[in-house]
């Protein structure tokens, strides 16, 4: 068979495997915002059917074989083509994949489509000790994925590297180590300044409805497409993508504070923005139509939640209109008041809540946390005391409850173990790129007060979206700014935002 039947054989393959991953997200969503509770256990076992379906599609022997036959051809010669990175990526993932049982990987969808309804319920009534078999359960089937994936130093490795490919726990902590110290340093100059932002400000009054009619509003102005995507609300908010033209984002929202829902949403606007850019019709089911990596998924939402959202230039724009929304509230205040007042660092329990400043040390401590649960240094049924104690180590301030503790995050439950530290990375990147695109849009501000994010969004989707998973993260934040990852752009740019604010 010629090298181009083999590809697209192989491209038919995988978007057989995109469909049902699509339904699988799909059943996911639903049972995440509009699913009544008493479904749970048939839903369990649908995600699980259908997780069962992918893997056996994924490890035929078939995709080896035109893999191996495309290895050989002139199709990947030039390493940076499309083409090739398609059949590099999918080699990756193969190569992991084989060495998983289907019933492991159906135990696993099952296990944790449950554990997050228990969650739900265990977060609402504060009770870590009902979580807690589901812990369990959760980190023993991790670790059985790990051993039979292989891995060197730590299990941690290989779990990271279904969210960062390449990535290892060295990397991770080589990166993190100058940020935590540089943080300390520039956490200090706050705790000390002069100035402080009167935050009761967005701690006020705000109308649910009325929250949702500004959020929209907020997230269609960044670009986001309502044609061909959807805002809902549920526990934990999350971006999902059911296929090209179908992207959800959810938020959940606080009558008594402005900032959860609004930079929520903007949160997941960036990454519904990501998902809706990349090339995902022309390359449904190929790597090349996929996110790079979560790292740089995260920077996306990072980068218009922080640098934009976080921006006195978006207000000088945006605080009108919120003025005339929230009359109540917002009416007799100034710009630059609000502006410190949605800066405002302090530390707190939620990190999804958390301030720019602090929000690297509830990663730090999740990182830890779960790489001794997979080494045994730390027992589940420990993870809760283990939290409360290193959290006010690095907080100083005491957990009150297990729900503003560890169980305030889907991703336990979910499964998620290794895609936490995929945060920090995304802040150190939306960093790293934002002082990129300021270099290269002429007056990028000026723009923002003009209510103009057209610009931004295009750059992003010229120099990062349209590229997906061409190249991974190191290289594409490279080829973007010319720079190898470092922490020194998201303290620079933190340093200067925050003297101004507090004075020093």
């Amino acid at each position: 068979m010629s090298s181009k039947k083999s590809y697209e054989e192989l491209k038919e393959r995988f978007k057989k495997i995109a469909l049902l991953g699509g339904t699988s997200s799909l059943l996911g969503w639903d049972e995440r915002t509009y699913m009544p509770r008493g479904g749970a256990n048939v839903r369990a076992e649908q995600l699980a059917l259908v997780a069962g379906m992918i893997h056996e599609e994924v490890t035929d022997p078939r995709v080896g074989e035109l893999l191996s036959e495309l290895e050989q051809s002139d199709l990947v010669k030039d390493a940076d083509s499309i083409d090739a990175a398609n059949v590099r990526e999918i080699r990756h993932w193969y190569g992991k994949k084989i060495k998983l049982p289907k019933d492991l990987v159906e135990e696993e969808k099952k296990v944790t489509t449950l554990a997050q309804g228990e969650w739900v319920t265990a977060r609402k009534n504060n009770d870590f000790k009902a979580f807690q078999p589901w812990l369990e359960k959760i980190v023993a089937l991790k670790l059985k994925i790990a051993d039979a994936y292989g891995w060197e130093g730590e299990p941690y490795n290989a779990l990271l590297d279904d969210y960062e490919p390449g990535a290892t726990v060295k990397d991770v902590e080589a990166t993190f180590a100058g940020l935590r110290d540089d943080l300390v340093v520039l956490l200090g100059k706050i705790k000390g300044a002069p100035k402080k932002p009167d935050v009761s400000i967005v701690e006020r009054d705000y109308d649910v409805k009325l929250q949702r009619i500004f959020g929209e509003a907020v997230a269609g102005a960044m670009g986001y497409d309502f044609a061909n995507g959807r805002l809902d609300i549920t526990t934990h908010p999350f971006c999902t993508t059911i296929g090209p033209g179908d992207t959800r984002i959810t938020t959940r929202y606080n009558p008594k504070r402005l900032n959860d829902a609004l930079f929520g949403t903007m949160h997941e606007a960036g990454h519904g923005l990501y998902e809706m850019g990349t090339e995902s019709e022309k390359n449904f089911g190929m790597p090349a139509g996929e996110a790079a990596s979560l790292g740089i998924h995260e920077s996306q939402s990072r980068m218009w939640e922080n640098q934009v959202g976080r921006s006195k230039s978006f207000w000088k724009y945006f605080f009108p209109q919120a003025q005339r929304i929230f009359r109540d509230s917002l009416g007799d205040v100034k710009l630059d008041d609000f502006y410190g007042a949605i800066n405002n660092v302090q530390p707190s329990y939620i990190r999804v809540e958390a301030d720019e400043a602090t929000y690297n040390l509830h990663i730090l401590l999740r990182f830890e946390l779960e790489r001794a649960l997979l080494t045994g240094d730390l027992k589940p049924a420990d993870a809760a005391s283990e939290w409360n104690s290193r959290f006010e180590k690095y907080f100083g301030i005491k957990v009150d409850c297990h729900a503003n503790g560890c169980l305030q995050d889907v991703h336990w439950s979910a499964g998620l173990i290794g895609y936490f530290p995929t945060y920090t990375l995304g802040n150190l990147y939306s960093a790293q790129f934002f002082a990129q695109a300021k270099k290269d849009i002429p007056n990028l501000y000026d723009q923002f007060e003009n209510g103009q994010f057209s610009p931004l969004r295009e750059w992003l989707r010229e120099k990062i979206h349209r590229h997906g998973g061409r190249y991974r993260a190191t290289v594409l934040g490279k080829k973007v700014t010319g720079e190898s990852l470092s922490h020194k752009p998201l303290i620079d740019y933190m340093t200067a935002k925050f003297g101004e604010i507090y004075g020093f």
